[in-house]
């Protein structure tokens, strides 16, 4: 075992200096199938009294799924979330020491690694998280999120995969194989449509079918598909009712339509009417049993059913046997893996920040420049999303420490700089900033000091490099024109300066590109009208108010044209469109070629282009493949992503890019039929670097079977 560790050490030692793709190797977990874990549930609810059946669909100690010490069911552990493993060493009364890591390594947020583009790398990230948690004895993850990016105010979008249903479902599969590839419960949340953090326990979001099976339910059945073996339900109300109590949105959605059949739980404080919640086909409430307090009532009343109680029970202990979670407890040898996770953390910074602008090629920096005045408080601590989803990490680099290893004393820092310094410095860095959060949504424009702090640099010095350190879009429109070049650097997690310093230095070229469009002004964004006229966005945690507030509505009107749909259809130019970001080299589309240009639906059809690096480094590009429906007898978007690849290529070489297509790729959600539609007509496969920046397209036609 020594051998093979330090084998897979040396691996990871050399892909960090050399910034090649890293590929973990893992022993795989054997999880039992369905049909083993339901028979297993199902005994084990036949030999449960009744007060144990009603105590065990409410959870226990605020983030466990209760124990039955009759019955040798060991109590399990549920830790937050996406990027990383939340330390919680107590919770209102609640010691939770037992269960928790001495230290977890804080990851890039999720819509950092969306901005990879990296299906191997968002696999990687996944297994990492999951290993931490089984070193913790930590038996469910409460991710991945991987809610819709509707607009860019709301305060968890970093926690996100961004605003394209195929490109969020194609990274979630991965995730949710990575996560529970370690033994570890993957759960999907939040379901369904919670976009905004604005009293999101009464916010609720009026969607039509169509929008809701094109835009907000894919991933979900992505991750499913992949194996997911949790749901975790949202706070908001649809269409009326609230989702953790809604028959609609468990047992319609979630169970009839998407084909779940595990355990779903409520988020936490979030369903109301106890009979309700268990006629929906909701299986446990979390942190404990506050809307099923009186459910011994409901079922002396005849209300409810024991049968609807075992069934909870069961499904909650169908995949407790599946995952194997009564075998769980920590496990010391997984604390060796940590050097890996570190690894599998820069990476992904090193592949997912963006470059939006490099005016005259100032990046990377050259070595005859003399002074680097580093300005802003961002530039001098870590900053990451806050709320369930923060991790603090450990071994922090902090990117002003990280550029003086690297320039030396050419690097002088000022929190809080004079106009003179600014003139006299051959090249300004300024780090501007949000800090996020779950709780409450923030303002798409910065805050006065820091949008200040952008313009004085900007204003004063032509050679301003500009470092947006955020988890979401913000508003950059007054002075993004005078920036020399604008990097966003989103939340880097606890080592991912090195990378960002490696980037402005050369020793990486970057390769993200965005998983967002960034509007010019907020009002040009498709929710931008959601919060209730004459109110206003709040900051930090307002649960009281929140109490007090009426149920208000959120009208989804854009229907399926959000994102980038959106921006093409109003004919809005964003100030930076989906999937777009710069390199340090150059790459060329050619020779595009399709299988078959007439296909029926039952065909499927190859893709396959010729991509060549025509600069002088290295670089990765991430091709876009985009289908334009051209015949529709409904109103469809100008184009939607239907695939993507990631490759690298040395300067000078070329390599041949495949994609395959199948109907899906060309179909939409025929509302009179319940289902999917792929209609026969002509359509245009478009090839791009970005939603905006199409280079080869070519015309197909679907036509019926023939005969």
């Amino acid at each position: 075992m020594k051998k093979i560790f330090y084998i897979l050490l040396l691996t990871f030692v050399f892909a960090n200096l050399f910034g090649q793709d890293l590929k973990m190797e893992y022993k795989n977990f054997q999880s039992l199938s369905y049909e083993q874990a339901d028979a297993k549930a199902d005994s084990f609810v036949n030999l449960m009294t009744m007060e144990e059946l009603i105590a065990y669909v409410g959870g226990d100690k605020s983030f466990f799924i209760r124990e039955i010490p009759r019955l040798n069911l060991r109590e399990v552990y549920m830790t937050d979330a996406t990027q990383g493993v939340h330390i919680r060493k107590k919770f209102n009364k609640f010691d939770l020491s037992k269960y928790q890591l001495t230290k977890s390594t804080a990851f890039p947020c999720p819509i950092l690694l969306t901005s990879a583009w990296n299906r191997e790398l968002t696999y990687s990230y996944a297994i990492s998280i999951g290993e931490e948690c089984r070193a913790g004895g930590i038996g469910i993850l409460l991710g991945p999120g991987m809610n819709h990016y509707r607009h860019s105010q709301c305060g968890r979008n970093f926690e996100y995969f961004g605003e394209d249903p195929f490109l969020r479902s194609q990274l979630i599969a991965e995730y949710v194989k990575g996560v529970q590839s370690t033994g570890t419960v993957a759960t999907l949340k939040h379901f369904v449509a919670n976009n905004t953090e604005f009293y999101r326990r009464k916010s609720n979001s009026i969607i039509d079918e169509r929008t809701l099976f094109e835009i907000y339910l894919p991933a979900f059945k992505s991750g499913i598909d992949a194996g997911a073996t949790a749901v975790m339900t949202s706070y908001n109300l649809l269409n009326g009712e609230w989702a953790g109590q809604s028959e609609y949105v468990i047992k319609d959605l979630l169970r009839k339509q998407l084909g779940f059949r595990w355990l779903v739980m409520t988020d936490w404080w979030s369903v109301w009417d106890g009979e309700k919640v268990v006629k929906s086909g909701q299986d446990l409430e979390m942190p404990a049993a506050y809307a099923l307090k009186d459910i011994k009532q409901l079922l002396d009343e005849g209300k409810i059913q024991l049968a609807e109680i075992k069934t909870m029970a069961k499904n909650i202990l169908r995949t407790y046997f599946a995952m194997k979670l009564d075998e769980r407890k920590p496990e010391s040898e997984y604390n060796q893996t940590f050097a890996q996770h570190e690894s599998i953390a820069l990476q992904t910074v090193r592949e997912g920040i963006v470059l939006l602008k490099n005016r005259n090629s100032i990046l990377p920096l050259k070595q005859n420049i003399k002074s680097i005045l580093v300005v802003g408080e961002y530039a001098g601590k870590i900053i990451g999303g806050g709320g369930s989803a923060e991790v603090k990490g450990y071994n922090h680099k902090i990117l002003i420490d990280e550029l003086k290893k690297e320039f030396g004393k050419k690097v002088i820092y000022q929190k809080k700089p004079s106009i003179k310094e600014i003139k006299k410095a051959d090249i300004v860095i300024c780090n501007i900033g949000t800090k996020d959060s779950e709780g409450w949504d923030r303002p798409f424009e910065l805050h006065a000091d820091q949008e200040k702090l952008a313009r004085l640099c900007v204003e004063n010095n032509p050679n301003t490099i500009v470092i947006v350190t955020t988890g979401s879009g913000v508003r950059m429109t007054d002075w993004n024109d005078k920036a020399a070049a604008i990097i966003y650097g989103w939340y880097v997690g606890q080592n991912g300066n090195i990378a960002l310093t490696e980037i402005i230095s050369g020793k990486t070229n970057p390769s993200g590109k965005l998983p967002i469009s960034i509007e010019k002004e907020f009002k040009d964004s498709p929710g931008y009208d959601y919060i209730p006229k004459g109110e206003h966005l709040y900051s930090d945690w307002n649960d009281e108010a929140e109490k007090k507030h009426p149920v208000y509505d959120v009208k989804y009107s854009e229907g399926v044209f959000t994102g980038y749909r959106w921006y093409e259809s109003k004919n809005i130019d964003p100030l930076y469109p989906f999937g777009f970001g710069l390199s340090y080299t150059t790459f060329e589309y050619s020779d595009l070629k399709i299988s078959k240009e007439i296909f029926t639906a039952e065909d499927k059809i190859t893709v396959e282009l010729k991509v060549k690096n025509t600069g002088s480094v290295k670089g990765k590009e991430i091709v876009q493949l985009y289908v334009q429906d051209l015949e529709s007898s409904i109103p469809r978007p100008l184009k939607e992503l239907k695939g993507f690849i990631k490759i690298e290529l040395e300067s000078g070489e070329a390599k041949t890019v495949k994609f395959a297509l199948d109907k899906s790729a060309f179909s939409f959600w025929y509302i009179e039929k319940h289902d999917w539609l792929a209609e026969a007509g002509e359509f245009n496969i478009l090839i791009g670097a970005s939603s905006k920046d199409i280079r080869l397209q070519k015309a197909v036609t679907l036509i019926d079977k023939m005969k």
